[in-house]
């Protein structure tokens, strides 16, 4: 599947990192397949802005930093699509790929509008200080995308806690 005709229109939209466990596309293909629907593997570079978004799926856009190349053409990065076409090998899902910039939560959910989704799976933040201090300052993109549009949101989760443990937010002193 390629080029926006194609690109899996009412089928399930999946936010992919790389890095991300395997697990969220995983999940995303098997729902995929359960409905008979596309999956559309999509990527948001947050560093740049969008520009212009062309009907043949061409993605436009600049760095916030202006000390960073000026505009460039945005690809999907080699290396993440290979290892998404290795995890989906065989499952019999068509699936395509979407790079996009901006902010990940209106990046997905105009992309959604755009090929009519009817999922939206995401990822749950990573763990560490990093992942809690980049969600502290940026928000959850699952919770932004929940509250600007209107498809559900399916949250895979990649570190759950156990009953007893802290959450990741909550001071562990405060028990």
């Amino acid at each position: 599947m390629s080029g926006n005709d194609s690109l899996g229109r009412g089928g399930v939209l999946v936010a992919v990192v790389a890095g991300q466990p395997v697990a969220v596309l995983e999940q995303a293909a098997r729902l995929a397949g359960d409905l008979g629907v596309p999956l559309v593997c999509a990527t948001v570079d947050p560093n740049r802005y969008l520009v212009s978004n062309y009907v043949d799926g061409t993605v436009v856009a600049l760095p916030y930093d202006p000390d960073l190349p000026e505009a460039a053409e945005e690809e999907f990065d080699a290396e993440l699509e290979e290892r998404v076409r290795a995890v989906l090998k065989g499952r019999g899902v068509p699936f395509g790929f979407k790079q996009l910039a901006g902010d990940p939560a209106w990046a997905l959910t105009r992309l959604a509008d755009e090929v009519d989704a009817r999922y939206i799976v995401v990822g749950t933040r990573e763990a560490g200080l990093r992942g809690s201090l980049r969600e502290f300052f940026n928000g959850s993109v699952a919770v932004h995308l929940a509250h600007r549009q209107h498809r559900p949101v399916i949250v895979v989760p990649l570190a759950p806690v156990a009953g007893a443990e802290s959450l990741p937010w909550e001071d562990p002193t405060e028990k």
